[in-house]
């Protein structure tokens, strides 16, 4: 008998079965690539708009920084001034040009200044709670400049300057040392509870050298807290200093990116560890004590407009420290605008308001955290 015709193979072919699962794994790829130019598009927009704001407020804290005061001034005759449309001994227009316009320079050089030290602390400790003042940096360069007003009879801002950056390394060094000596389990701890404990010990030197002085005590009173009332003139002297520290870290994204993820990781990335880490201490120290000697410690700058700067543009440093200086500025600006119009008697130190604002931060930060959870 004839053999009956073999029925046709069911079973499909190789790339048949492999069809549809390329088929979902492209589409995964696409939806993934689709996703990643999403998340792009928003922090763009983030970034824009986020600057955008900082350029208003920052315009508008200026704008009261030059107009309101012991003495208001009408916002027209403030541009006249500024314009030389004024006769050049107009009391308005002088108190604009020589007292205000500087001391709204000063603000911005020292807020930029601090807020790039606060991102940088945070960067290179991992840690936070990280600020010049909270980590003792600013009382460390407060009592050298103190030093040598009183031992070495230095009255140049220039002088302060290289009194202030001796101390804030010192501090630096002092602060590190002690953190390893706490026997907290947790190492943001460990740094706060130094810094702490260093500030206080330096401050109480401050305070001792001054009020043994009347006269220092005087001079120093208000810059002790931080002040900028009567400093405008210190700018001519201190801005190329500043220039010099805020260019530098502003070189410091990608070594400061791969430190935020640990030792490892940033070997693992090519970046060498040591170096860089002592390179943006190095910085963040240079910029505390430009800050310092152009107006006394100020804390909680550096805090604040660092986090406030983080939740605008993310954690990417070649970002986070442009808006950190913007946002630091901002703060200041604002903190001494709101402390010429507290009611009362003369006007309160910048450093009280910054204290005022920053404290709560401070406390709702570290109790926010799981890491510092202990506090």
């Amino acid at each position: 008998m004839p053999s009956s015709p073999e029925a046709p193979s069911t079973v499909p072919a190789p790339h048949a079965q492999a069809a549809p699962a390329e088929r979902a794994e492209r589409a995964d790829i696409n939806a993934a690539a689709l996703d990643g130019a999403r998340a792009v598009r928003r922090t763009a927009r983030r970034r824009a708009v986020g600057l955008a704001l900082l350029a208003v407020a920052l315009g508008a804290c200026a704008a009261g920084s030059l107009a309101l005061g012991a003495r208001e001034i009408p916002l027209g005759t403030v541009l006249e001034a500024i314009a030389g449309r004024l006769p050049s001994d107009d009391y308005d227009g002088l108190v604009v040009l020589t007292e205000r316009v500087p001391r709204l320079l000063l603000g911005v050089m020292v807020g930029a200044c601090l807020g790039a030290a606060g991102t940088v602390m945070q960067a290179v400790t991992r840690n936070p709670l990280a600020d010049p003042g909270i980590l003792g940096v600013e009382a460390g360069a407060a009592s050298a400049v103190v030093v040598g007003i009183v031992v070495g009879g230095v009255h140049a801002p220039s002088g302060y300057f290289w009194f202030a950056l001796a101390g804030a390394g010192v501090a630096a060094l002092a602060v590190a040392f002690v953190s390893r000596l706490t026997t907290s389990a947790s190492p943001e701890i460990s740094l706060v509870i130094a810094g702490s404990a260093v500030a206080a010990l330096l401050m109480s030197v401050v305070t001792l050298i001054t009020i043994r002085d009347e006269a220092v005590f005087a001079k120093l009173r208000s810059w002790s807290v931080g002040s900028l009332l009567g400093r405008g003139e210190v700018i001519d002297e201190l801005w190329p200093f500043a220039v010099l520290a805020l260019a530098l870290a502003c070189t410091l994204g990608r070594s400061l990116d791969a430190l935020a993820l640990g030792d490892e990781l940033a070997a693992g990335l090519g970046v060498r560890v040591g170096p860089a880490r002592i390179g943006a201490v190095g910085v963040g120290v240079l910029l505390a004590a430009v800050a310092t000697a152009a107006i006394g410690p100020v804390a909680f700058v550096g805090l604040v407009a660092a986090h406030v700067a983080r939740l605008i543009v993310g954690p990417e440093h070649r970002w986070l420290l442009p808006y950190s200086m913007l946002t630091g500025a901002l703060m200041l600006l604002a903190a001494d605008v709101a402390a010429r119009l507290v009611p009362g008697r003369g006007e309160l130190e910048v450093g009280i308001m910054t204290a005022v604002v920053g404290t709560p931060f401070f406390v709702a930060l570290a109790r926010g955290r799981k890491r510092v959870s202990g506090l």
